[in-house]
């Protein structure tokens, strides 16, 4: 595994070979880390990239064309090993593709890039499929940062809110055991906000469809220091902590879901499932503001 660096007058990003992880990015004027720094013995990932799935299949496989594969939860590329074909003083892109060892897990062969550009403030992602096969390639892919929550020593967890412009409230659907439920539940937003706390997270991640969220802040009540994810036109997303962690908190857009509690386990009716013609290219990018 590598570290790389992207560096400008405003903040210094590391991201990680391994898995293609954003790992770090501190001011340069206020020091702040805005990345949670992976504690093992609360959550050791920082802001794992999810492909060629979202979510936990139920029973944790699925069927194509009549055989069965194993697929842990959020897919594979985060437990692997990718390489930068790119660096520029303000980008990299990193590259995983099919091997053979994925291929017994994943019966399609594809290259999947992960782009970051630091531009002022501002990360942008990029995600970026193509297809080499001869057959349609099938896959989700989504995000998953971590951000500190509180970012600074003298602020607690519930000092921060979650700001969601122009909304005056979500609809929620409920998990079960990671798997998508029948039931809804409706969040009530106060002048767009929604205050933190270890009660909101009691039941799992806030799971949005239909393209909910645009947008959506994570500020302190305090400093008024926070991150802002812009993710237009992404069907899905999830918002989560681990119970009880008190420490970071993910905005995570997504193309694509768990399964739901009573779906069949075939490929090809996965909800959110993206089906990718072959020599085609998909690609989806959100910004990172920081603050």
């Amino acid at each position: 595994m590598k570290i790389y660096q992207l560096k400008n007058e405003e903040f210094t990003v590391k991201v990680k070979s391994f898995g293609a992880e954003l790992c770090s990015a501190i001011s340069e004027k206020t020091h702040i880390e805005y990345i949670w720094q992976a504690d093992p013995g609360i959550w050791p990932r920082h802001a794992p990239n999810l492909f060629p799935i979202v979510g936990k299949l139920k029973g944790g496989q699925f069927t194509y064309e009549y055989a069965f594969y194993k697929l842990p939860q959020h897919g594979f590329a985060r437990d692997n090993e990718f390489v930068c074909i790119e660096e520029t003083p303000d980008s990299l892109t990193f590259e995983l593709t099919a091997n053979e060892n994925l291929l017994e897990v994943f019966p399609f062969h594809f290259s999947f890039q992960v782009t970051y550009r630091l531009k002022g403030n501002r990360i942008d992602v990029i995600y970026s499929v193509f297809n080499p096969d001869n057959k349609d390639l099938m896959f989700s892919v989504g995000a998953h940062p971590a951000f500190n929550c509180p970012l600074q020593p003298n602020e607690s967890f519930e000092d921060y809110e979650l700001v969601f412009p122009h909304k005056d409230s979500l609809t929620v659907h409920t998990l079960n055991d990671g798997l998508i439920t029948r039931h809804t539940k409706e969040l009530q937003l106060a002048n767009n906000r929604l205050k933190i706390s270890t009660q909101l997270f009691d039941n799992d991640a806030l799971v949005c469809m239909d393209k909910q969220i645009e947008e959506v802040k994570l500020v302190s009540t305090l400093s008024k220091h926070g991150v802002s994810v812009i993710s237009k036109d992404w069907p899905f997303y999830g918002i989560w902590t681990k119970k009880g962690a008190r420490r970071f908190v993910c905005l995570e857009p997504w193309y694509g879901i768990a399964d739901s509690e009573d779906m069949m386990d075939t490929l090809e009716k996965k909800i959110g499932i993206i089906k990718l013609s072959p020599g085609q290219t998909f690609e989806c990018s959100f910004e990172i503001a920081l603050f």
